[in-house]
């Protein structure tokens, strides 16, 4: 099986090819393409993703969800593999993926650790080993059998929670895999404001997702009180 990996950015020209390089580095014969989809960014994410020879999308509407949806269109891959701008998967992912699929996977995802030697923060990853929705998330990277993933019509056009959304659907059918490693996820929300504070309106917004509040209302809620956010790609 062929592997597409999905890259949905907006303004992360800082450290963009970084992680470009380090998934070639690590890719295996079955990783046939690496897409970055740019969100309409304001800095040089596009330039230097073209300079660096990778592929760089630009997507006709802006939002993450969109934006991986727009790349899954281009993708040639049977297994569409999302991956954060911030978030780096093992080393063996390639691997990792057609192993747990070809045991019956059809999606999945990874644990994560942060890049940080906090012991908060080393608590909240330790919690990513169990199977429960409110535990995942888009930076835990997501892979999805294509079939499924146009079954499902992709992602939700949502401007926050799209992965939860998505995960949702997915664990429905019993075929989701949390494979037993770590990706490796930015720290910087967390240096941006204080754990309590991270902590907390993550759990307001994933009760307001649970009990169905409106999109422009969690929205709101998070840019109010989180500072970094980047929903300059969303909508």
């Amino acid at each position: 099986m062929d592997i597409s990996v999905i890259i949905p950015a907006y303004n992360e020209s800082e450290s963009i090819t970084e992680l470009l390089y380090y998934l070639q580095k690590h890719a295996d014969e079955s990783v046939t393409k690496i897409l970055v989809v740019d969100g309409q960014s304001t800095d040089d994410t596009f330039k230097k993703v073209t300079l660096a020879g990778f592929t760089c999308l630009s997507s006709p509407k802006k939002g993450r969800a969109s934006q991986m949806n727009f790349g899954a269109e281009k993708a040639t891959g049977d297994i569409l593999y999302f991956v954060h701008a911030d978030s780096f998967p093992p080393e063996s992912y390639a691997s990792d993926i057609k192993k747990v699929t070809k045991n019956g996977a059809e999606s999945g995802c990874y644990r994560f650790r942060f890049d940080s030697d906090s012991l908060l923060l080393k608590i909240n990853s330790w919690f990513t080993r169990f199977d429960r929705l409110m535990c995942r998330g888009g930076d835990q990277t997501l892979f999805i059998k294509r079939e499924v993933f146009e079954e499902f019509n992709g992602f939700k056009n949502y401007a926050i929670m799209e992965d939860f959304e998505m995960i949702r659907r997915l664990r429905d059918r019993d075929t989701f895999k949390i494979i037993p490693k770590n990706a490796v996820v930015s720290a910087r929300k967390y240096e941006e404001n204080s754990y309590l504070k991270v902590n907390l309106i993550n759990l307001v917004i994933f009760t307001m997702f649970r009990i169905g509040a409106s999109e422009e209302t969690m929205v709101h809620a998070y840019q109010q009180l989180i500072e970094g956010t980047k929903f300059g790609n969303q909508g």
